[in-house]
């Protein structure tokens, strides 16, 4: 840890700065009230019960915590959260990738994360970063919970409660406004509809013109975005025997994509050819307008009916259809694939690419690229030639346009008994999703692009690859769980669950010619027409916890779990492009296949939890140890053919960390907070690239440090002054397999036969530049408010610490693609309600 970070820590701790509302007490709408002692209620175990009692670590982010920060969705709640990280909208906005201790959300693949909105099950990765409705609570359990929350719940579950009908009119309203000309709106309505039914409805709106400019089209389409949803709820029967939950959601994302910039990593070439990832200076200039278009649409239905006085049928159902594309700029100039057409009706991509290039010379890129006279890549043309990185202003790059479409009906019926000491449940489950991906890249006649995924030679914006498949899956499982509680003191619980994932893939992918390179449109093709796969996963997930209380404030626990995430499949052709591209090619040490394994993982934990003090202060210590095998990886390869992401399998990786957090009330109205996480990851073996075992779990950050302070106090007999600084630390963080190692890259292969004529370890890349360096961030928020009114200002980020958001690694590339994290953001808050 640098010492500015030490400096700001101890500054910090002097200044009160608070942390993450790890277990603070605050009034909840809903099930998740305080108990009678004052502790928080949660439901981690599928049972109202207090935070103190669940054995197991549960992070909990009340109301009031989501008042106090502004936390509306799960980036917001991961960065309150110790041992917890994400990336997200770093490529479009269903993109999230959230990390707990060590197990990654791979892109591409099936989250590693559940998401449970009041008790149901939501079945869309791009889900897990939208707004909620108005949310009471939020519960971040660690460890797999497949066995109590179900599917894609191997490393964790975020578990939120919205706010249910109240018996007369209420609502409230909330808007602020800060830098970027950034705006934020939400507000709900909730009351009676007659007889023993009530309403919610709430929206949401945020629009903002981001931080970053292009400076070649001179407008502010980096980073900007606009987000709305609108959410409804009918409860029918609340608090009686047999209820009814009718909810319904749709919103909209309408902004850019991608906002990288690349950074080279080969030491041979020296310079900016050899850059720390830490220090690049971020410039965009594409000449494509990057854009990215969402609609989500879900609707369900949930029952609850008490059978008799010690037997409980719960059953929902969910629909969900979730759209979405992306447009940008390509990869390929510095590969030279729009220099020549073998299809005379593509002639005109080529003559723009020279034209374009013919008309910037000179123009200013980041080093170490620069524009000469003419496209050909300055190894093939040392004089007169370019060197270009991705998303240049020229049309040389071509185009991409990425497409996900996933359609889900799911269901869910569980039985609950309570047998006095002992309590059980047992249920089904099943999913259907139809999912379509595709990705195609285009050359660019500076004529924009054409939203489908195969155009003609002699069109606009004529294909030159394709990858695009359709994907049916059908889930089943069975599940149960038993929880034995003979006294006060002991509790023990099993739980199991069965999972079958059975997947079919079929190709999109039309039988065509490449108008550039004369081959396939998808290399798959050159060895015949692109099959249906068909694969079933399946996995047995059983979970066993362990309580013992000596005493009423203190409870020792211990539980251990299987964790499962089914396998899949890549776009078809994948394979065969790695091995063309790179393996033949100069004999890259990398594996590729078209179909990825099943994930699993066995975890174990430890730890304590209680208070002191009459409640003053309360702690959790945890330990951890998991061992995951075939730990999926989201792979990113860029060449000649543009751009290609691929889902791979590590064999093994075992993860193991402490994590602590204390709560302190020294005074009514003052709380301090502190929490912190250590994983030590490690890489036991790895098919893929073999050569990278010893290296640390990607995406997976040394650690974590969350601390702060919390300020309420009298102004008068009714406003009151209220304060919140939250500090959060973020250790050093590897985004690959690969870290330390120096190996062959594309220009390895090239150099040898370029006009330079050097040899080939002279392209070798050495990657130990593309790790994310330790970043901490402050957000403060402060103002006041009486029991109907709250006026408030904030700052996120308010040092305006500039760190990185992803470093995606491209090896064979010889470099890494990266974006920039947000800087700060200055703005003020009002709300009220009635």
């Amino acid at each position: 840890m640098r010492r500015s970070h030490w400096t700001l820590l101890a500054a910090s701790a002097l200044a009160g700065i608070t942390a993450p509302a790890h277990a603070q007490e605050a009034p909840q709408a809903d099930a998740a009230a305080p108990a009678d002692d004052g502790g928080i209620i949660v439901t981690a175990r599928r049972q109202n019960e207090r935070l103190q009692d669940v054995p197991a670590s549960v992070a909990v982010i009340t109301a009031d915590a989501l008042a106090r920060t502004g936390a509306v969705k799960a980036e917001d709640f991961v960065r309150l959260t110790p041992g917890v990280t994400i990336v997200t909208g770093t490529a479009e906005a269903g993109d999230t990738q959230i990390n707990i201790r060590g197990i990654n959300g791979a892109r591409d693949a099936e989250s590693s994360v559940a998401l449970i909105v009041d008790g149901i099950l939501k079945t869309n990765t791009a889900q897990l970063n939208q707004p909620q409705g108005t949310i009471s609570q939020v519960e971040m359990l660690k460890g797999p919970q497949g066995a109590l929350y179900g599917r894609n719940a191997a490393a964790g579950a975020i578990v939120i409660q919205t706010m249910k009908p109240t018996d007369t009119l209420t609502g409230a309203a909330k808007l602020s406004y800060a830098d970027y000309n950034t705006w934020e709106a939400s507000a709900h309505v909730a009351g009676p509809l007659g007889g023993a039914a009530g309403f919610v409805l709430s929206g949401y709106y945020y629009k903002t013109d981001g931080f970053y400019k292009n400076v070649f089209t001179n407008s502010k389409t980096v980073d900007d975005k606009e987000n709305w949803a609108v959410d409804g709820r009918v409860v029918i029967g609340q608090g009686g025997p047999t209820q009814l939950d009718i909810k319904a959601r749709y919103g909209e994302f309408h902004g850019a994509s991608l906002p990288f910039n690349a950074a080279f990593h080969l030491p041979n070439f020296g310079g900016a050819f050899y850059e720390d990832v830490n220090k690049h200076p971020f410039n965009f200039y594409s000449n494509i307008r990057p854009t990215n278009d969402q609609t989500s649409f879900d609707a369900s239905i949930k029952l609850d009916h008490q059978l008799s006085d010690n037997l409980k049928l719960v059953g929902w159902a969910l629909y969900s259809n979730v759209n979405q594309d992306l447009v940008a700029d390509g990869t390929s100039a510095d590969f030279g694939r729009f220099l020549s057409a073998a299809n005379p009706a593509a002639q005109s991509a080529v003559n723009a690419c020279f034209a374009s290039t013919a008309a910037l010379t000179g123009y200013k890129v980041n080093a170490p690229g620069f524009i000469g006279q003419i496209p050909v890549p300055f190894i093939f043309a040392p004089a007169t030639g370019s060197t270009f990185g991705p998303y240049s202003p020229t049309t040389c790059d071509g185009t991409q346009y990425q497409v996900r479409k996933q359609q889900d009906i799911s269901t869910e019926w569980r039985l609950i008994g309570d047998a006095g000491a002992i309590n059980w449940q047992l249920g089904a489950y099943y999913l259907h999703i139809k999912r379509t991906v595709g990705v195609s890249l285009g050359a660019d006649t500076g004529n924009g692009v054409i939203k489908q995924l195969y155009n003609a030679p002699d069109s606009a914006n004529p294909t030159t690859l394709l990858l695009a498949d359709r994907f049916k899956t059908n889930v089943y499982a069975a599940f149960g769980s038993v929880e034995w509680k003979p006294n006060d003191k002991f509790d023990a619980g099993v739980a199991v669950r069965y999972d079958i994932e059975d997947r079919k893939s079929s190709s999109l992918v039309p039988t065509a010619t490449d108008p550039f390179t004369g081959g396939p449109i998808n290399p798959g093709q050159a060895f015949g027409a692109l099959s249906d796969k068909h694969a079933r996963f399946e996995q047995f997930e059983p979970k066993v916890t362990l309580s013992y209380k000596p005493t009423s404030d203190l409870n020792l626990y211990a539980n251990w779990g299987i964790g499962f995430k089914s396998g899949g499949f890549n776009n078809q052709g994948s394979a065969q492009l790695i091995k063309d591209s790179f393996v033949n090619f100069f004999g890259a040490n990398v594996t590729v296949n078209d179909q990825y394994k099943k994930e699993w993982s066995s975890a174990w934990e430890a730890g304590l939890k209680g208070n002191l003090l009459d409640g003053k202060v309360t702690f959790d210590l945890a330990g951890y140890y998991t061992q995951v095998h075939d730990m999926q990886f989201f792979e990113f390869f860029v060449g000649s053919f543009g751009l290609l992401r691929v889902v791979s399998n590590i064999d093994r990786v075992d993860l193991k960390g402490i994590e602590a957090t204390v709560t302190i009330k020294p005074t009514q109205g003052f709380k301090l907070f502190g929490s912190f996480n250590y994983t030590d990851s490690e890489i036991k073996k790895n098919s893929s690239r073999p050569y990278t075992v010893g290296n640390k779990s990607p995406y997976t950050a040394d650690y974590t440090l969350n601390v702060g302070m919390e300020i309420e106090q009298p102004v008068n007999d009714s406003l009151r002054f209220f304060t919140r600084t939250d500090y959060r630390l973020t250790g050093p963080t590897w985004f690959h397999t690969v870290q330390d190692q120096s190996i062959p890259t594309l220009f390895s292969g090239l150099l040898p036969i370029s006009a330079l004529g050097l040899p080939s370890f002279v392209g070798d890349g050495k990657y130990d530049v593309a790790r994310r360096a330790a970043f901490g961030i402050v957000n403060v928020r402060a103002g006041l408010q009486t029991d109907r009114f709250s006026l408030s200002v904030f700052a996120n980020n308010l040092f305006d610490k500039q760190y990185l958001n992803e470093v995606i690694t491209a090896v064979e590339f010889g470099g890494s693609f990266i974006t920039p994290g947000t800087r700060r953001l200055i703005g003020v808050e009002g709300s009220v309600k009635f």
